[in-house]
């Protein structure tokens, strides 16, 4: 009864349910940096400094410096900036930049790469100092540098609320849906600082990847951490293809239409969904038919980074499998 119960829900939303209203949330195409002062050299530098994260950002947070003609865009930003505005911000001042957005899309695609713009969730950051206390937005600051350079927000942690980080380290559902209702982000960064060393862990969609790093300093340990954190979500997430994959997802623990419209509109804010299908109802699951510019596991990868989903068990007869979080 429950699978017809689900199912006549989704005949009656229809299986190209009306389109979802898509999260508010900044332009992947603005960016606010600071500045010294009003000069047009440094004017210009702030500039090239946006530029580089925007198309980090549009170009799904994989790295472009090395391509051609890419230094030389860096120096003609200010040919692709639609307004900019000065504010005053402590300890300074800051210049926030709104570049084209199709400038930037045709820019990208000039360095010869596929562009996915979409902002990413924040990565929710954890770090421990060497004598055990969480760090501060201030002493993260090298690593949010880093972080943001390639592309990609932080979110700080609130200590006197902060998860287990055993809990997350073992990608607890509901340490992860709380997370998420707190953060809306499914990618957190777990650091524990020594002695001349750090131990990184990198939990995106229940996954957790790790590793150890050694620096000179702690500034250099937690710039380290930064790029390491995007080159990482990088090789998961920015797996964009040459043609558009058709593959067959399998999404557990939807309870209700308001979980049905919910998935939906998390598929379609996903900048590399093309189309979906339903093609049927499980028990508390559902099945998709998926048009994506990625293939079917990358998709899982990117859609778990969003926080509402998780890797779910494998199921006959699909690509991917994922579990709704409540």
């Amino acid at each position: 009864m429950r699978l017809l119960r689900l199912f006549s829900l989704v005949l009656l939303l229809g299986f190209a349910a009306p389109p979802a209203l898509r999260a508010q949330s900044a332009s992947p195409y603005s960016v606010t940096v600071p500045v010294p002062d009003t000069s047009d050299t440094q004017r210009s530098d702030a500039f090239a400094t946006a530029l580089s994260q925007v198309l980090a950002r549009a170009a799904g947070g994989q790295d472009l410096r090395g391509k051609p003609g890419y230094d030389d865009a860096l120096k003609n930003a200010a040919s692709l900036v639609r307004h900019f505005q000065y504010a005053r911000a402590a300890p300074g001042m800051s210049l926030a930049v709104d570049f084209e957005p199709g400038a930037v899309r045709h820019l990208v695609s000039s360095l010869g790469v596929a562009g996915s713009v979409g902002a990413k969730p924040p990565v929710l950051l954890m770090v421990r100092g060497s004598d055990g206390q969480l760090l501060d937005k201030a002493a993260l600051a090298s690593l949010a540098a880093a972080a943001t350079a390639r592309g990609y927000g932080v979110a700080y942690v609130d200590p006197a609320n902060a998860p287990d980080p055993a809990k997350v380290d073992a990608a607890d559902p509901a340490t992860l849906a709380a997370i998420n209702q707190q953060y809306h982000t499914g990618l957190v960064l777990l650091g524990s600082l020594h002695d001349g060393d750090a131990d990184w862990t990198l939990v995106s969609g229940g996954k957790a990847q790790h590793w150890n790093d050694k620096a000179a300093t702690e500034d250099a340990l937690l710039a380290g951490a930064g790029n390491g954190m995007a080159a990482r979500i990088g090789r998961q997430l920015n797996v964009i293809g040459a043609a558009v994959s058709d593959g067959k997802l399998w999404v557990s623990g939807l309870k209700s239409a308001m979980d049905y419209a919910g998935l939906l509109n998390v598929l379609r804010a996903d900048p590399s969904v093309r189309g979906v299908v339903t093609l049927g109802a499980e028990n508390d699951g559902m099945l998709f038919a998926v048009k994506s510019a990625m293939p079917a596991d990358a998709l899982a990868a990117n859609l778990a980074a969003s926080g509402r989903l998780i890797s779910g068990p494998a199921h006959a007869g699909t690509d991917a499998s994922l579990r709704w979080l409540h």
